[in-house]
């Protein structure tokens, strides 16, 4: 599964999410964001350059690169780094790595010993944490007129815009680019005549067809709550705004009242809808992201909200002939946009790096077209860059998600990370929803009494 830290709400998350496998949250699994280093020697030390093309300069001095090697692998950051290397050959480049790194290097950012560049993602990793305990570089100005390694603006080309942690500034910038949405067979569903729902009355429509064949419409991963959040609840928050994503800006703030506003009863009210129908199965409240989705791929149920890492972390396990749909979401209603609810893993340059040029250099080189493609080839998923997949080995599930983040009836809404304890309150909430043991006023009361706690502690 994906990520990463604070369960993300995607605003691109709403009431969130967050990347693993997967990326997904902190709280989460497996990582693709399912998703030791020694210290590093005193390098050039020079102060933040503004938006020039640093990657103009000549280079030298050490160099150390902290990321975490989950789901997507490692083999992108290698050929990067590579060829990074031979671009800068004065650098002397360390790599601080692995499915651990983030428990193993957190003594040196404690110490104020960090390495110069860090890719957020995986358990342990909090980028809103880090921002907090003023670890990160503030990229505000720098990141204004930046332009990548081919001479590119940066903020042209990128899918979901820097997260604000703190009010007009940006601490870090989205790497993966991921959105949560509904998964389901086109094979099985071409095989039965029934057809891809466009918004929410045609997936109640299927959905009914479905359950009249003996198989349940949707399952999903209640150990995780955040699967069903981030693949439902959020967009549908979105669509009963009117398409308009700032609603899950106002959840993020924790605004007074938002979680008892009009918008997100809605939302719940379709969660209702689905529940009392008997389309979502009961024993998805039992069920694991891997357990889940092994039952999804053996037809035991036809839609399954989830990452797109999906593809890539059951590879092993897909039946012969099967074959992937994605839709960004099923909530809007007739003639709607889709909205897409994303969940990032960043990279950032360390406050306290010693060398803070290279670094920069660095995130220049990674973000162009070319390795976006990379990178949809050799993880499975998306890089947070518009670039054209066509012609590249990437899968289809990618391809098809890149054509509807370039579509203008694609909503993107941004993402946001919300506050752990009231992250926690909302999952448990969306279990005790899904299986009727609470209604959507006692839904509301529980998040509110979490946000108002969360405020008077700030």
């Amino acid at each position: 599964m994906k990520k990463k830290k604070w369960l993300h709400w995607a605003l691109a998350g709403t009431f969130v999410l967050s990347a693993t496998g997967c990326g997904a949250p902190a709280a989460q699994p497996s990582g693709g964001n399912t998703k030791q280093g020694t210290d590093a020697k005193p390098a050039v030390s020079a102060a933040p350059s503004g938006g020039a093309a640093s990657s103009d300069k000549k280079l030298t001095g050490d160099f150390e690169i902290q990321y975490f090697v989950g789901g997507y692998g490692d083999a992108w950051w290698k050929e990067m780094i590579a060829e990074f290397q031979k671009k800068y050959p004065d650098l002397k480049i360390k790599e601080s790595a692995g499915a651990k790194i983030n428990d193993q290097m957190k003594p040196r950012w404690i110490q104020g010993n960090p390495p110069d560049f860090v890719y957020i993602d995986g358990a342990g990793a909090n980028a809103r944490q880090m921002v907090k305990d003023d670890q990160l570089l503030d990229i505000t100005d720098w990141l204004k007129d930046l332009k990548n390694a081919d001479g590119e603006k940066l903020s042209d080309l990128l899918i979901s815009k820097p997260e604000e942690y703190e009010p007009g500034k940006n601490h870090t910038v989205p790497l993966v680019f991921g959105s949560w949405g509904t998964f389901y067979d086109k094979a099985l569903f071409t095989k039965n005549g029934w057809e891809e729902p466009k918004d929410f009355e045609s997936f109640l429509a299927v959905s009914g067809k479905i359950k009249a064949s003996g198989m349940m419409p949707y399952i999903h991963t209640g150990v995780y709550p955040y699967y069903i959040a981030g693949g439902l609840l959020d967009s549908v928050t979105v669509s009963a705004n009117k398409d308009d994503a700032s609603i899950l800006k106002k959840v993020a703030s924790l605004e007074p009242g938002i979680f008892k506003s009009e918008p997100v009863m809605k939302a719940l009210d379709k969660i209702v809808q689905l529940r009392d129908k008997g389309f979502i199965d009961p024993g998805s409240v039992s069920l694991n992201h891997t357990d889940s989705q092994a039952l999804w791929l053996q037809h035991k149920a036809a839609f399954i909200p989830n990452g797109l890492w999906l593809e890539n972390e059951m590879k092993k396990d897909i039946p012969q002939g099967f074959d992937f749909g994605f839709i960004p979401s099923i909530s809007q209603e007739k003639g709607g946009k889709y909205i897409a609810i994303p969940y990032t893993s960043t990279i950032a340059v360390a406050k306290k790096a010693k060398n803070p040029e290279a670094a920069k250099a660095f995130i220049q080189f990674l973000f162009t077209k070319q390795h976006a493609v990379r990178w949809a080839e050799l993880t499975g998923a998306l890089m947070n860059v518009k670039a054209d997949l066509e012609s590249s080995k990437a899968s289809n599930v990618v391809k098809s998600a890149m054509k509807y983040y370039n579509s203008p009836n694609t909503v993107v809404a941004p993402e946001v990370v919300l506050p752990a304890d009231v992250e926690k309150a909302r999952n448990d909430a969306i279990v005790a929803l899904t299986t009727s043991k609470i209604t959507p006023a006692e839904w509301a009361d529980r998040l509110e009494k979490a946000a108002e706690k969360a405020r008077a502690s700030k």
